[in-house]
């Protein structure tokens, strides 16, 4: 049997954030970030639902903390809010996510994406950080009711955050595609995503604002397959290496992703050499597609100007052997592990620790 829930209702083009009007909402209740609050964005966007009373909380952070979402979460009730919108990146989705998730109400939750990476506008996933550990919470009530992407929302995303999110639509297409979860719905969704997204992103990044709409839906498109199949180890190690030293989480899956790959090949090869040849990476054998496969995802994170190893990214060797045991602990507590296509035990942690560690 094969299964795909398709709850959110997505809305692509320009300027579709006027929709928003359509809910006929009287208290929205928006949250963001401080960045989108001081620029006016916020309130742009807020005006376009036409509601009689707004309120917005705008101080979601990169890796949001419980301790935020319970704030939060406190906000919304007292607020008493028909209508949930969250504007940003994955941390202030997930924010608003969760926070909805707890106040138990009734109201309907729209997130607007601002970047091209989490997919968080159509999954059932939130991620929240605790002690410097991510805890993914999933629950299909997560699932927004409504996901717009507006390609004028993308006018003004700097290379560096094209390179981080982008990256991350790659990795949710790839894991999702060979993830034990993964069935023909998911599977459609998720190579037509990691095909988009590899022809797009280097001309994102170099400043082709035509293709962002199309690195956008990318990323919804692998949002969805994610959140049916699952994903995988490398996202397992990127949520805790990034609880531990808050290095941006696509730049982490960046580095992580090729090993990842070469670990899986012997049991999912065969999905490798698909995803492959669907990218137009070639390979007539398997070993050549997977091959083909590795390589282009260290030539993509060469041309994004993205890093290879944790050193790179800022983060020291001598810094990741002290924090080694946590972060393999961490790793296989993750529930993404369960969904990679090999079981995953410590040792497999350690090796791929090993490899993206790095010297200074």
């Amino acid at each position: 049997m094969d299964e795909f829930d398709c709850r959110t209702k997505i809305i692509s083009g320009t300027g579709t954030v006027r929709r928003l009007a359509d809910f006929g909402a009287k208290r929205l209740f928006l949250v963001t970030d401080p960045y989108f609050h001081e620029n006016g964005t916020a309130s742009r966007v807020a005006e376009c639902a036409k509601a009689e009373q707004v309120e917005i909380f705008p101080d979601v952070k990169p890796d949001p903390t419980v301790e935020l979402a319970a704030e939060g979460t406190a906000k919304l009730r007292a607020f008493g809010a028909d209508l949930i919108v969250a504007l940003g990146g994955g941390s202030a989705m997930d924010c608003a996510k969760a926070m909805a998730y707890f106040a138990k109400g009734d109201a309907k939750v729209v997130a607007i994406p601002t970047t091209s990476g989490s997919g968080s506008e159509v999954t059932d996933f939130a991620i929240l950080t605790h002690n410097s550990v991510k805890h993914p919470l999933i629950d299909r009530r997560l699932k927004p009711d409504m996901a717009i992407l507006d390609s004028q929302l993308l006018q003004q995303l700097p290379p560096g955050l094209v390179a981080d999110a982008g990256f991350d639509v790659i990795s949710h297409a790839l894991e999702a595609y060979v993830a034990r979860g993964a069935g023909v719905f998911s599977d459609s969704m998720a190579r037509e995503a990691f095909r988009a997204a590899y022809e797009a992103l280097p001309a994102s990044f170099a400043g082709r604002k035509e293709v962002r709409l199309k690195v956008h839906q990318a990323a919804t498109m692998a949002g969805m397959a994610f959140s049916q199949a699952g994903l995988g180890l490398c996202h397992a190690m990127a949520h805790a290496l990034g609880g531990v030293f808050h290095v941006p989480h696509g730049r982490l899956n960046a580095i992580l992703l090729p090993s990842v790959v070469g670990c899986n090949a012997h049991v999912a090869g065969a999905k490798y050499a698909q995803l492959a040849r669907a990218a137009g990476l070639g390979g007539s054998a398997e070993s050549v597609a997977v091959r083909n496969l590795r390589n282009a995802l260290l030539r993509l994170r060469r041309e994004l100007k993205l890093p290879e190893t944790l050193a790179q990214a800022g983060i020291m060797p001598r810094d990741v052997w002290a924090q080694t045991e946590k972060i393999v602990e961490a790793t296989l507590q993750d529930p993404c592990c369960g969904s990679n296509p090999m079981t995953v035990e410590k040792f497999l942690v350690q090796q791929i620790l090993e490899e993206v560690t790095g010297r200074v």
